[in-house]
C-alpha cells in the first residue's frame, strides 16, 4: 500500500508532462532546429576542411607539433590526441560545439521554467491538472530532445571517420549540453527572474571555458587539474577517435543526473514565482528616474560580461598572431583560408583581420540578445506599468537600443584593445579593424528591431539570422564556398583591416539599411498593440 502511494504521488507530481513537452517543442520549433543545425554543420564541415588543409601525414605531424609547443593555441582550441581526421575534428570543433550545445540547453530550460513563471503563464497552467514538477521535467526533456538530435546528427555524419569515435564525440557534446541544462534548472530555482538565471548559467559556462583554457595552456595532454574542473575539459578528455575514455562520459552523465536531482528537490521546496535568492529591491528615483536609466540597470550586467569576454578573447587572439606564420607554414590551403577571411595582406595582418571579423560575428549575438530584451520586458508584463506612466514607447525602446547598439561598439572597441595588448603593437589600427565590423553588426541588430516592432511573435527568428551569418562567416571560407554565398552575410562586404585599404562605401551602404531597419521597427512598435 505504501509503495503504491509513493508511485501514485510521483505520478501526480509529473501529471501533464507530455502535454507541456509537446507545447515546449512547438514553441521552440524555429529556435532549437536552427541552433542544432548550426552546431551540427560546424562539426560536420570539419573533416572535409581539415583534409584539404592537412591531407598529408607530414602536414598532420607538423600540426600536432605546433599544437604541443604553442600554449596559446591549446588555450584557444585544446590539445590534439591523434592524427586522424576524426581526432583532428574533435580537437578543432569539440570544445566550441560543446559550448554551443550548453548555450542552447540553458536557453531552452530557462525559457520553459523561470520565463514561464515570470510571465504568469505558469500560474495559469498550474491551475489545471498539472503536477508540481511537470514544467521542470518538460523543460529538461525538451533540452534532452535537442541534444539527442544533435548527437544523432553528429554520429551519423561522422560515421565515415569511425563509428566508435563518432558516437563518443556526439554523445560527449550532448552530455555537456545536458550538464548545463540541469545546471540552468538549479539556477532557475535560485533566482527570481529569467534574466539572472540565464546570466549566471552563462557565467558558469564562461568560467568553465577559462578553466579549460588555463589548464590546457600549461599541459599538452589535458591532464591539468584546472582542465578537470571544467565540463568542457571532460569533453576533450573523452578523447574521441583516440582510444576513447568511456568512463569520462559516465562522469558527464553522473554530473547531469546529480544536478537534476538537486533541481527537483529545490523545485519541491519553493512556492510558484518565488526563489531562494530574492531580488534586492532598488531605488525608485534618482538613477532610475527615466527609462534609459532603467534599461541600463537591467542590462549593465550583460554589458560587463560581454566586455570582459571580448577583451580577453582579443588578448588571446592577439597573442596567436605572431605564431600564425609558423602554424600555417608552407600550407597553401591554410594560407588561402586566412586570406579569404582577412584579405590579401601579410599573413599576420590577415590573421588579425580574420579574428576581428570573427569577433564581429559573435558581437551580432550580443546585439540580438540586447534588442530582444525589449521583447522579454513586454511579454513578462514589466513594460506595461512603465508605459502606463509618462513614458512613451519610443523613449522606452530607445533606452534599450542605445545599450544594444552602443554596447556593440563598446565590446568591439575593447576587443581591439585586447588584440593590441596580445599582439604588443599599436592599438589604433587594431581598434579600427574591430570598429569597422559595426555596420554589419548593426544590420543584424536592426533586423531584430524590425522583427520585434512589426512581427513580435517572430522576433526570435533574429537568432536564426545571427546563427546563419555566424555559420557563413566561420565555416564558409574553410569550405571554399562560392563568393556569392559569402556575400549573403553583411560581414562579407566590409574592408579587411588591418593590412587592407579602408573603403567607406560599404560602410555607408550597410549603415544606411541598419538605420532604416531600426526606424521601421520603431514605427511598427508605435502602431501595434502591446503583447501582440
Amino acid at each position: 500500500m505504501t509503495a503504491f502511494a509513493v508511485r501514485s504521488g510521483s505520478a501526480r507530481q509529473l501529471a501533464g508532462t507530455g502535454t507541456l513537452l509537446r507545447f515546449a517543442l512547438r514553441r521552440d520549433r524555429l529556435m532549437v532546429p536552427v541552433w542544432v543545425a548550426v552546431n551540427a554543420l560546424m562539426v560536420l564541415s570539419m573533416p572535409g576542411a581539415l583534409e584539404g588543409l592537412y591531407g598529408a601525414p607530414a602536414e598532420r605531424a607538423d600540426l600536432i607539433r605546433q599544437v604541443d609547443t604553442n600554449s596559446s593555441l591549446r588555450a584557444m582550441v585544446g590539445p590534439v590526441f591523434g592524427d586522424s581526421l576524426g581526432a583532428l575534428t574533435a580537437w578543432r570543433a569539440g570544445v566550441y560545439a560543446g559550448a554551443l550545445a550548453a548555450v542552447t540547453s540553458l536557453l531552452v530550460v530557462v525559457r520553459h521554467t523561470r520565463d514561464e513563471e515570470e510571465s504568469g503563464r505558469q500560474e495559469l497552467v498550474a491551475s489545471g491538472m498539472v503536477g508540481r514538477r511537470a514544467s521542470l521535467t518538460a523543460a529538461l526533456l525538451a533540452a534532452a530532445v535537442a541534444n539527442g538530435a544533435l548527437a544523432l546528427l553528429l554520429t551519423a555524419g561522422l560515421a565515415g571517420q569511425g563509428i566508435t569515435g563518432a558516437l563518443a564525440l556526439g554523445l560527449g557534446i550532448a552530455a555537456v549540453g545536458m550538464v548545463f541544462a540541469t545546471m540552468a534548472a538549479i539556477v532557475a530555482q535560485l533566482t527570481e527572474s529569467a534574466r539572472p538565471a540565464r546570466g549566471l548559467t552563462a557565467a558558469v559556462l564562461g568560467i568553465a571555458f577559462v578553466l579549460r583554457a588555463a589548464g590546457d595552456s600549461v599541459t599538452h595532454d589535458g591532464s591539468s587539474a584546472l582542465t578537470w574542473l571544467s565540463p568542457l575539459g571532460w569533453l576533450e578528455n573523452l578523447r574521441p577517435y583516440a582510444s576513447e575514455r568511456w568512463w569520462v562520459l559516465a562522469l558527464l552523465a553522473g554530473a547531469a543526473a546529480l544536478q537534476g536531482v538537486v533541481a527537483y528537490v529545490l523545485a519541491g521546496r519553493r512556492d510558484l514565482g518565488m526563489s531562494f535568492l530574492p531580488t534586492r529591491p532598488g531605488p525608485a528615483s534618482g538613477r532610475l528616474g527615466n527609462a534609459g536609466a532603467l534599461a541600463w540597470r537591467l542590462q549593465r550586467g550583460g554589458v560587463l560580461g560581454w566586455s570582459i569576454g571580448f577583451f580577453l578573447a582579443g588578448v588571446v587572439y592577439g597573442g596567436l598572431a605572431e605564431g600564425a606564420a609558423d602554424l600555417v607554414g608552407d600550407n597553401d590551403n591554410a594560407r588561402r583560408i586566412f586570406e579569404r577571411m582577412g584579405g590579401q595582406s601579410g599573413l599576420e595582418d590577415a590573421f588579425l583581420a580574420s579574428m576581428a571579423g570573427l569577433l564581429g560575428l559573435v558581437a551580432a549575438l550580443y546585439i540580438v540578445a540586447s534588442v530582444l530584451r525589449l521583447h522579454a520586458e513586454e511579454t513578462s508584463g514589466r513594460a506595461e506599468p512603465v508605459l502606463a506612466n509618462a513614458v512613451g514607447r519610443l523613449s522606452w525602446a530607445a533606452g534599450h537600443l542605445v545599450i544594444a547598439f552602443g554596447g556593440a561598439a563598446l565590446i568591439m572597441l575593447l576587443a581591439g584593445g585586447g588584440l593590441a595588448v596580445g599582439y604588443g603593437k599599436e592599438a589604433g589600427p587594431l581598434m579600427g579593424a574591430c570598429l569597422v565590423q559595426l555596420p554589419a553588426v548593426w544590420v543584424i541588430g536592426g533586423l531584430a528591431v524590425l522583427l520585434y516592432g512589426v512581427l513580435p511573435r517572430a522576433a526570435m527568428a533574429a537568432w536564426g539570422v545571427a546563427g546563419a551569418v555566424l555559420l557563413i562567416g566561420w565555416i564558409g571560407p574553410a569550405l571554399d564556398v562560392p563568393q556569392a554565398v559569402l556575400d549573403l552575410s553583411p560581414f562579407g562586404h566590409l574592408p579587411k583591416l588591418p593590412g587592407g585599404s579602408m573603403e567607406w562605401e560599404p560602410v555607408a551602404a550597410l549603415t544606411g539599411p541598419a538605420v532604416m531597419l531600426v526606424a521601421g521597427g520603431l514605427a511598427g512598435l508605435r502602431r501595434r498593440d502591446m503583447t501582440m
